[in-house]
C-alpha cells in the first residue's frame, strides 16, 4: 500500500480518535473481531501488525501514531479492516466450499448419499495419514521436551526448550493446513500474533504462559493414539467391505477358495448361489458405514484441533 504522504493529513486522523500505537491499533482490530472465527482473528492481526511495522520501518522519522493515522486512509482504521475480512472470509469460503449434495429425505438416500460429498474421501484419507502424521508429532513432542527439560541444568537448555515450543507452532500451522483441506474447518494461515512492544523476555514467558502452546502439545501426544485408531477404523472397514462385496467375484474366477472359514472349519460354501448377493450386500452396507463413520470422526477431530490449536489464541 502507499507510503506516509501528507502531514496535515496525518494530523487531522490522529485527532480523529485512531489508536496512537499498533498494541493499541490491534487490541481495537480484536475487539471489532469479537465474535468471529478465531482462526480469522489470528490471520488479521499478523497482518495488521506485519502491514504497520512495514510502514513505520520505511519511516522512521514519524511516531507510531503518525503512522496509524497516515495509513488509515489505505489499509483502514480497525472496524473497517475487521469488517473488510469478515466479508472476504465469507467470500473466500463460499468459492473454497465445496458444491452442497442435494438434500435426500429418504433415509436410504441419507444412508448411500455419503459417498457424492467431497468431504467424506478427505476424511477418509485424513485418517489414513494420521497414523504417519501421529506418530510423527508424537515422537517430535517426547523428544524434543525431554531434551530440552534434561538440558535446563545448562546453559543452552533453555535456548533449546524455546527453539522446541517454536518449532511446535509451526507444526501446528501444518497440521492447520491439512485439517482445512481434507476436513473443511477454517484454521489459521498466518503464525499466532505477538506483541513485539514486549521485552524479549516478556515475550518468552507469554510463550509458557500462553494455552495454545500446552494444548498444541497435548494434540501432538493425541495424535499417536486417535491417529492409530482412525488408521485401523478406515482400513479395517475398507478392506473387509472391499473384501465381501468382490469375493464373489474372486470365487468366480478362482482367486481365493471355494468356502468362507472359521479356525479351520468351513462355515459358508461361498459357491452356493444364495450366498453370493449375500456377500455383495454385506460388504456394500459395511463400505458405506465406514464412510459415515469417516465423516464422524473427520468432524469430531476438526472441533478438537479448533479447540486445542486455536480457540485459546482469542482473549476476549
Amino acid at each position: 500500500m502507499n507510503a506516509i504522504t501528507d502531514a496535515g493529513h496525518t494530523d487531522s486522523f490522529a485527532d480523529a480518535g485512531l489508536p496512537r500505537s499498533i498494541p493499541d491499533y490491534l487490541d481495537r482490530l480484536r475487539a471489532a473481531l469479537r465474535g468471529a472465527d478465531p482462526a480469522l482473528v489470528q490471520d488479521a492481526l499478523y497482518d495488521a501488525e506485519e502491514y504497520l511495522r512495514s510502514e513505520l520501518a520505511e519511516n522512521p522519522d514519524r511516531s507510531e501514531a503518525e503512522v496509524i493515522a497516515a495509513v488509515a486512509g489505505s489499509y483502514g482504521a480497525p472496524d473497517e479492516v475487521a469488517d473488510i475480512y469478515r466479508d472476504t472470509e465469507i467470500k473466500v469460503q463460499t468459492a473454497l466450499r465445496p458444491p452442497a449434495p442435494k438434500k435426500r429425505k429418504s433415509l436410504l438416500g441419507r444412508f448411500f448419499g455419503v459417498a457424492l460429498e467431497p468431504r467424506t474421501y478427505g476424511a477418509l484419507f485424513y485418517m489414513l495419514l494420521s497414523l504417519a502424521t501421529g506418530t510423527f508429532y508424537f515422537t517430535w513432542v517426547t523428544t524434543g521436551l525431554s531434551l530440552s527439560i534434561g538440558m535446563l541444568i545448562l546453559i543452552i537448555g533453555i535456548p533449546l526448550l524455546i527453539l522446541f515450543l517454536g518449532s511446535v507452532r509451526v507444526l501446528a500451522l501444518v497440521e492447520g493446513r491439512l485439517i482445512e483441506v481434507m476436513l473443511g474447518e477454517r484454521m489459521p494461515r498466518r503464525p499466532l500474533y505477538t506483541n513485539r512492544e514486549l521485552s524479549v523476555m516478556e515475550r518468552i514467558k507469554q510463550i509458557f504462559v500462553d494455552p495454545r502452546t500446552w494444548g498444541t502439545l497435548l494434540y501432538m501426544l493425541l495424535m499417536l493414539p486417535l491417529g492409530t485408531v482412525y488408521f485401523t477404523i478406515a482400513v479395517v472397514g475398507l478392506g473387509l467391505s472391499l473384501s465381501l462385496t468382490l469375493l464373489p467375484f474372486a470365487h468366480l474366477f478362482g482367486l481365493v477358495g471355494h468356502g468362507v472359514y472359521l479356525d479351520g472349519i468351513e462355515m459358508v460354501d461361498a459357491w452356493e448361489p444364495w450366498a453370493w448377493p449375500i456377500f455383495a450386500a454385506i460388504g456394500i452396507v459395511l463400505l458405506f458405514v465406514t464412510l459415515h463413520a469417516a465423516r464422524m470422526i473427520g468432524y469430531a477431530h476438526a472441533q478438537l484441533a479448533k479447540h486445542l490449536l486455536v480457540r485459546w489464541a482469542q482473549h476476549d
